[in-house]
């Protein structure tokens, strides 16, 4: 049911602003919109009890069917050519749209989309005014090897300008540091309130871009995410094997001290001599162990469980190469892995080659030559896309980093950066559009009905600001997919009027009538791929529904 109001909510909204823009500029050319519907069909309702209206010449309405909406203008079907009884036989010439000039008819037409373009701006402003919950530029955690920390950063520094750049925010970090891939830089951060700065040479790994495309990007191996208190023990030789910790502990508090992430755990451990007191809960029950206080963790003989394998799929890469639930992996191809997202890279941009991995069994550390296989993984919000796997899921702590709120209420400032995020979002989606035309981005990955419901669902539960920005990035769809020049959409009605412009008079009959006829067939050819895709996606789910189904009506005799 969440699902279901989700996307009848969002489809209500884009459709409306969608329509709005049609009718409000229909009527200040002076055309006279003869109905203006939300969803096609008979108007909600019962017997004489509907939503549906007459306020002047026009009639409202909310049909049945929430998959569209229209503004039916005087004057825009065939039956104007067709010479058939006007539909409203009151009503002057000027009235009609064809009676209109080019410019009003191309304003017409083109304020649809224009609106849903305009919406995202207006959403932007909202959201920047009630305050959007960011990551600020604070480091949560470092891995091992990494350029971070051969720079001597720490967790807790905040970073205020990478090279001549300044940042704000932990997204601006990410970006400068993927454009610098394998340079110098000098970072500014400030630690316990002093200012401080570093030099680092950024390492060059393969990574994916926001298409899913492999690209040479920058990597720093700092992360705002927080490593929770998850140890390690990969040798049974080790003082904490000794004292009875084992990989997948979570430690809960150092001498009576609570501690929440790995950091406040190291603090805590080195502050001790001699002994200390370690509760730790492993699986449902909670320990105290006694521990030797060495002076630091890895003396100690623990390091973050980052990839602590919890399960392996039958049948999968994983389990050929044997590994097991309990594993602890340590390096890949000789490199050290340090959280589980640089893994998981690792195998994404693998192509599926054979990764040597290093782990931990019981103490005892082991090897395994793993390929990855292309398989479908999803990726939230209903979205599934190919990516290369191993078959393994990692038991993985992190906890959130430092958030501020972005907010801006002074509306001058406010709507320039709203405009600005509507156009960086825009931006996105055509060169996301772009190479799913090349065959960049599988085509699979295009929606229909049953997909966006899927993403509007999830991002309802996920919260409101994660469900405005998919109305905006939906919105942008609406809004640039209409002014394609397809026929039946807004693009291809503009293009019959400049071709009746240069004319210089309306098409013919025949005419009109076959593209709209050609426009219809390529609506519905898309429509039916979106919907094969969307039941491609959840072929198991309804065979499921449709086996329940059946059942059901066999029950009952029908």
């Amino acid at each position: 049911m969440n699902t279901l109001f989700a996307f009848v909510l969002l489809l209500s909204i884009l459709i409306f602003v969608h329509e709005l823009g049609h009718f409000m500029v229909a009527r200040w050319c002076g055309v006279r919109v003869l109905q203006f519907s939300i969803g096609f069909g008979r108007a909600i309702g019962w017997g004489s009890w509907r939503l549906a209206w007459k306020w002047g010449d026009t009639e409202y309405k909310i049909g049945w069917f929430p998959m569209g909406g229209y503004v039916k203008m005087l004057g825009e079907n065939l039956d104007v050519i067709q010479g058939e009884a006007p539909l409203a036989p009151d009503a002057p010439h000027d009235q009609y749209l064809d009676a209109k000039t080019l410019w009003q008819k191309l304003a017409i037409v083109s304020a649809g989309p224009a609106m849903n373009l305009i919406l995202p701006v207006v959403v932007f402003v909202g959201m920047l005014s009630v305050g959007m919950p960011r990551a600020l530029p604070v480091v949560g955690s470092i891995e091992a090897g990494s350029p971070a920390e051969q720079a001597g950063l720490l967790e807790g520094d905040q970073l205020t300008a990478l090279g001549s750049e300044p940042v704000g925010w932990w997204a601006d970090v990410e970006d400068i540091v993927r454009a610098h891939a394998g340079e110098s830089l000098v970072i500014a951060f400030e630690r316990e309130g002093v200012a401080r700065s570093a030099s680092v040479k950024l390492d060059t790994r393969n990574r994916f871009d926001e298409f899913g495309t492999p690209v040479k990007a920058g990597w720093l191996g700092a992360a705002h995410l927080r490593l929770g208190a998850v140890l390690g023990v990969p040798s049974s030789t080790s003082r904490a094997a000794a004292a009875g910790l084992r990989s997948g502990d979570r430690v809960e508090a150092v001498a009576g001290l609570e501690v929440e992430d790995w950091k406040s755990f190291e603090l805590a451990y080195v502050q001790h001599e001699d002994e200390v007191t370690l509760r730790v809960l492993r699986g449902e029950e909670s320990l105290e162990l006694q521990a030797p206080a060495v002076g630091g963790l890895e003396a100690f003989g623990v390091l973050p469980a980052s990839v602590l394998v919890a399960s392996v799929n039958e049948g999968s890469p994983a389990m050929r190469g044997g590994l097991e639930p309990g594993d602890l992996i340590l390096s890949v191809d000789g490199a050290p892995i340090g959280s589980f997202a640089s893994f998981a890279e690792v195998v994404r941009t693998s192509e599926g080659r054979a990764l040597e991995l290093r782990y931990a069994r019981d103490g005892e550390v082991r090897e395994a030559s793993i390929a990855p296989e292309l398989a479908e993984y999803d990726a939230g919000m209903g979205i599934t896309e190919p990516r290369y796997l191993v078959g393994i899921s990692a038991e993985v702590q992190q906890l959130a980093g430092a958030v501020g709120m972005d907010r801006e209420r002074n509306p001058l400032v406010a709507l320039p950066r709203a405009v600005e995020m509507t156009v960086d979002v825009t931006g996105t989606f055509l060169r996301g559009l772009v190479k799913l035309v090349t065959g960049d981005v599988p085509r699979n990955q295009i929606a229909g009905p049953i997909g966006i419901a899927q993403i509007a669902g999830s991002a309802y539960e996920a919260g409101w600001a994660t469900y405005l920005s998919i109305m905006v990035l939906i919105s942008i769809n609406l809004g640039i997919l209409n002014l394609l020049p397809i026929p039946v959409l807004d693009g291809g009605q503009a293009v019959l009027f400049i071709a009746e412009g240069i004319k210089r008079g309306p098409l013919s009959l025949r005419t009109r009538e076959f593209v709209q006829q050609l426009g219809f067939a390529f609506l519905a050819l898309l429509m039916g791929f979106a919907f094969w895709n969307d039941i491609s996606r959840n072929w198991s789910s309804f065979v499921g529904w449709s086996s329940g189904l059946i059942d059901w009506l066999s029950q009952r005799g029908l």
